[in-house]
């Protein structure tokens, strides 16, 4: 056996791609969408290593041409969560004596695979599942999915080496086990890197996972899965089934063994599941834990003193960005009044310069909308403020779902710091702006950390030194996530752990060491030298 002490150095962060019309990349990822495109594939569970097909069928399509179905996918039933369920704690014992050195190798390989010959599938994949550009692909299913995978091995290595005090009378050590139990993986439609993240995290730490991907996700998270069992993933630790969300309580939540929800998605949805957990705590083996990210109101507080031109790059990256559809994009904004007619005129003339479209055409910055259920919803709150009194569009507030859910970038100027789209939660491309007194500057500040149950993401723009430490404080609970003259959007793995507190999640941190930390079930161990052999003292 190899008694050797691994080390494995810090990653660097895998480098964005240009795809330049030139380049070899642009060249890989033209082909494989065309591949992807002309062919509709059919999706299986994937449950101990093995496909499964129910024959209850859904679709996948893409958003921006949603005549047009990239597979078939097959939809689990009780017998297959059941299935899966006990395909995971089979595999659980030789997965987790498994050293963690191979346990590692495997996503380490993964991650190296993702980087290149899986790199132009991952992102064609998302581009057309997910309806997003190819920058906003590549940062997304390559480079942060790549970061996680390499940066999970670098941390987990960090929690073993983390060992406590022994004596000379006594060696203490602590042993890192895996849960009890297999882990109920929920992964979004938006990020492909969170659908790779939340089921591999915990198995990283020798835990078995039943992972339910979003049904607008299906297509990109079917790819993750081919890629984990190329680089070596052993049968039934991950467990492929998409299913409805209706039998998550009956089937998943309901079972015993159930010791662990890793979760992304609506504070309503992981609402209820935390309610069925509870309702279900005294037949459980452990206390299951409970990891989410959920729902945001993302905000950017200007100061008088901010620099306007990047407060308005800011604005529009912040809320356009992949149509809005990011749980940190910038939602609501506070401007002051001497800021704004000249900010005004910026955002309208770049914003109309923004091209919505088909994201294969590489000067589009915008795509679609993820569905038809998205694209109601969005274009429902565009016609309450048409209708409103209180606020009115100043660019934008088109849609039209006739080829593709395509919603115009939207900005809503308000009078109302309290208005319908300043508190709730939209999930598209629609910013509203407030227009503060200047005077008022501390009085706004206190609504923008109140008035929203959210707690996610949030910037401030300000060049006074004062200001900004003053900001930072009075904001100090406003977001798990704190931007200074920047967007808030883009964190980075490793360098900005990602998650909000409040009704935003558990704020657990993906993309740095505390969420692993939350996978394992630590047992000390004392070993005496020279135990004692009369109970007198």
């Amino acid at each position: 056996m190899n008694n050797g002490h691994l080390r494995i150095e810090k990653p660097v962060n895998e480098a964005t791609l240009s795809y330049d019309p030139e380049s070899t990349e642009y060249a890989l990822i033209k082909a494989r969408l065309t591949e992807l495109k002309n062919q509709e594939i059919e999706i299986p569970l994937i449950i101990g290593g093995k496909e499964v097909r129910t024959g209850n069928l859904k679709q996948c399509i893409i958003p921006h041409n949603h005549q047009h179905v990239l597979a078939r996918y097959h939809i689990a039933g009780e017998k297959e969560i059941d299935m899966a369920i006990n395909a995971s704690l089979e595999a659980q014992k030789e997965w987790q004596s498994l050293s963690w050195e191979h346990r590692a190798s495997i996503f380490w390989k993964a991650a190296e695979l993702l980087s290149t010959s899986w790199r132009a599938t991952l992102n064609a994949a998302t581009m057309l599942c997910q309806s997003k550009t190819v920058h906003q692909a590549e940062i997304d299913s390559a480079c942060e999915l790549i970061d996680f995978l390499r940066f999970n091995v670098y941390f987990i290595q960090n929690t073993y080496d983390d060992q406590p005090i022994s004596i000379n009378q006594s060696w203490n050590r602590i042993d890192y086990r895996p849960l009890e139990g297999f882990v109920f993986a929920v992964t979004p439609f938006n990020f492909t890197a969170i659908g790779g993240n939340l089921p591999t995290a915990p198995a990283l730490l020798g835990n078995t996972v039943v992972w339910k991907p979003a049904s607008s996700a299906v297509y990109s998270n079917y790819f993750i899965m081919k890629l984990l069992q190329e680089a070596g993933l052993p049968d039934g630790v991950i467990n492929f089934v998409p299913c409805q969300s209706s039998d998550v309580g009956n089937y998943i939540i309901n079972n015993k063994n159930l010791a662990g929800i890793h979760f992304t998605g609506s504070t309503e949805t992981f609402q209820i599941m935390w309610k069925q957990v509870a309702q279900n705590i005294d037949k459980y083996i452990n206390y299951p834990r409970l990891v989410g990210e959920t729902g945001g109101k993302d905000f950017i507080f200007a100061h008088e003193s901010a620099d306007i031109d990047s407060l308005a790059a800011a604005l529009i990256r912040g809320a356009f960005e992949y149509q809005g559809q990011k749980c940190s994009a910038a939602s609501r904004a506070y401007i002051p009044r001497s800021t704004w007619n000249k900010l005004k005129n910026i955002l309208i003339k770049e914003v109309n310069s923004i091209k919505v479209g088909n994201v294969e055409y590489y000067t589009n910055f915008m795509g679609a909308v993820i569905d038809k259920k998205s694209f109601d919803k969005i274009s429902k709150y565009i016609d309450y403020v048409h209708q409103s009194s209180e606020a009115e569009v100043i660019v934008g507030g088109s849609y039209d779902d006739s080829s593709g859910y395509f919603i115009e970038p939207t900005i809503i100027l308000t009078t109302n710091p309290n208005f319908k789209t300043m508190e709730e939660e939209i999930f598209g491309p629609v910013l509203t702006i407030y227009v503060y007194e200047n005077h008022d500057f501390e009085k706004v500040l206190e609504i923008c950390n109140s008035s929203s149950p959210y707690a996610l993401t949030g910037a401030i723009f300000a060049n006074d030194r004062k200001i900004i430490s003053f900001m930072e404080q009075e904001l100090r609970y406003a977001a798990g996530n704190f931007y200074i003259n920047d967007k808030p959007t883009g964190a980075v793995v490793g360098q900005q752990p990602f998650g909000g507190s409040r009704k935003s999640g558990t704020n657990d941190k993906a993309g740095g060491p505390l969420n692993l930390l939350r996978w394992v079930n630590p047992r000390t161990i004392k070993e005496t030298f020279t135990p004692a052999k009369n109970y007198r003292y």
